[in-house]
């Protein structure tokens, strides 16, 4: 898939949902409930055990299906290119990492880099990076995401935590490309409730298409 197809399905979907976990296994339970929920958009992170192993499992399973898988918490261009051969179509950073955008864009991997400022904002376009992701958002809040706007209207920006439904559709009035979110669709997977998971990210997925539906 071409860079500004992944680029595409995320704005489409409007949501890209973080997966932690303690194991493999109970991240696999919580992406499977994830996607019958609706999502389309995986970020696995790597403060998972084994992130890797459980992306290339992700990649073969879903291999014919809409779903798309990533990988998160990319700390630095060894990880990004782990995550890359795991079979991650596209990478998520907390920072701003130079060389970390440097090897994606070497092999044409979508990357998100997070930013806060804008002068991280703007090293970030001049370097590459056509998605930026505002962490923490529940710092930024909607307001941030509102005012870096306003010097950069051309940009993509994702903001990542504090997301949820009560306060997605001020995301969205502010300018989000798309919403990062994850414990708030998650957390019942800790207490091996998945049918939870899947209620509440069918809850929110409607939600955000009852936004997006139609303006995109």
């Amino acid at each position: 898939m071409k860079k500004y197809d992944v680029y595409n399905k995320i704005k489409s979907e409007g949501v890209v949902v973080v997966i932690r976990g303690n194991d493999i296994q109970e991240a696999l339970s919580t992406v499977g409930a994830c996607y019958r929920g609706g999502i389309k958009v995986i970020e696995v992170t790597f403060t998972l055990p084994r992130a890797d192993a459980l992306i290339k499992i992700l990649s073969e399973k879903y291999a014919n299906s809409d779903m798309l898988i990533g990988a998160g918490t990319v700390l630095d261009s060894e990880t990004a290119r782990i995550a890359m051969l795991a079979g991650a179509q596209f990478i998520v950073s907390p920072s701003l990492n130079i060389d970390t955008i440097k090897t994606c864009n070497r092999y044409g991997v979508p990357i998100m880099s997070g930013v806060m400022t804008p002068t991280e904002a703007q090293t970030a376009m001049e370097y590459g990076v056509d998605v930026l992701k505002l962490f923490p958002g529940d710092i930024a809040k909607p307001a941030g995401l509102k005012a870096l706007k306003g010097p950069f209207p051309h940009a993509n920006i994702m903001p990542t935590g504090g997301v949820s439904l009560d306060n997605v559709e001020e995301w969205f009035k502010a300018g989000a490309y798309a919403v990062g979110a994850g414990s708030f669709l998650t957390k019942d997977a800790k207490s091996g409730d998945f049918d939870k998971v899947e209620k509440t990210c069918r809850a929110f997925v409607d939600k955000v298409h009852s936004i997006i539906g139609g303006k995109r």
